[in-house]
């Protein structure tokens, strides 16, 4: 029997009343947003460098402490990639525990091997088995694609992964930027004492940059700060003001014209990419528990120069100033006094379209 909440957001935003403050309180939900929502969005997994070698195998964890599901890339002899169940076939041992280059896949459990391409090849002691192989002896293939150097997998995809990416790719028409490298020492991990889809409305909305950011509000133009919604996605535009460092874009992209100094984008249900001048951050929201929220911030930089400049400057400090008040908010939602709140028609049209899509999502069986 479902015991699971239902939850209606009225599409039209002036009429709207958010989500529940139960939502963020609920074990129940909680539960059920990992087989509704997060195992059928696509998840960003890695750049293809860490798999750039053919004979490459990479295990990998999605969403470590909530889906917890074993997965592997491998890229073949062949030269293709592939998306796999890093469990073994026979009894379920973790197949692959760390990177490595090789021409097959053992289990150091009982020695069953596989092909790069998750095929079964051989089992000690088992000639007298019948019916063997199955091709459930095969590892299982995930879907997965690749956008741009970009990795992503998902368990069970609701959505083509292009169909999502889309809209990303056509924002990005007609700005000039170079070859983007992984810079380590710019990426880090937050722990933010605060629910996930808290920290994913305080995303979504430039309502608050006034209140809580006073080195970004600097740089922004608030006034003209505009909201773009997609059918899994939006894109947020920040408008810099005179002076201030903002994209290169000729002719052909969609906003030429504009001073455009970030696009925010977010990706139902828990990737954000900031594209700035300089290059990318990376924003992967991971639920660790329905109170506690891993947020991994990865930077990809294509220009030094622009580095600390505009908009994408001082990240670590507006983090810190997000993850202050979502911890206050969330503080705020075990109240007996709040339940719902009401949206801002021109302010939080991100917030009320993520809302409706978790509605969407959770009310589906």
């Amino acid at each position: 029997m479902n015991t699971s909440p239902k939850y209606f957001i009225d599409p039209d935003i002036r009429k709207a009343e958010t989500l529940p403050s139960a939502f963020y309180r609920s074990d129940t939900v909680y539960e059920e947003l990992k087989k509704k929502i997060f195992a059928r969005s696509w998840q960003l997994i890695c750049d293809t460098d860490k798999i750039k070698i053919p004979g490459t195998i990479y295990p990998f964890t999605m969403l470590e402490g909530y889906l917890n599901e074993p997965l592997l890339l491998t890229r073949d002899l062949e030269d293709k990639v592939h998306c796999l169940s890093n469990v073994c076939t026979h009894r379920g041992n973790i197949l692959v525990e760390s990177s490595d280059v090789v021409n097959n896949m053992k289990c150091r459990y009982h020695g069953r091997r596989f092909e790069l391409n998750g095929c079964f090849r051989s089992m000690p002691e088992c000639e007298d088995a019948l019916s063997f192989p199955r091709p459930e002896d095969n590892l299982s293939s995930v879907p997965f694609e690749i956008w741009n150097k970009f990795i992503f997998a998902s368990i069970a995809p609701k959505l083509a992964h292009q169909s999502v990416f889309k809209a990303v790719s056509n924002s990005l028409e007609g700005v000039n930027a170079g070859e983007m490298t992984y810079e380590p020492t710019r990426s880090r991990d937050y722990l933010v004492r605060c629910n996930w889809a808290l920290y994913v409305e305080n995303y979504l909305e430039g309502f608050h940059i006034p209140y809580v950011h006073s080195s970004l509000n600097e740089v922004i133009d608030y006034g003209a700060y505009t909201t773009e919604l997609y059918d899994h996605s939006s894109l947020q535009l920040g408008i810099a003001k005179p002076g201030e460092e903002c994209f290169s874009m000729n002719e052909v992209s969609p906003y030429y014209g504009s001073e455009i100094a970030a696009f925010y984008w977010w990706i139902f249900p828990n990737l954000m990419l900031n594209f700035y001048p300089w290059g990318l951050s990376i924003n992967i929201i991971r639920p660790l528990a329905k109170d506690l929220t891993k947020v991994s911030f990865l930077t990809y930089v294509s220009d030094n120069t622009k580095l600390d400049k505009g908009a994408g400057a001082g990240l670590d400090r507006v983090e810190r100033e997000d993850e202050a008040i979502v911890e206050m908010v969330q503080r705020g939602m075990q109240s007996s006094f709040y339940s719902t709140g009401r949206y801002s028609p021109k302010r939080e049209q991100g917030v009320h379209h993520f809302h409706r899509l978790i509605a969407q999502y959770l009310n589906n069986e």
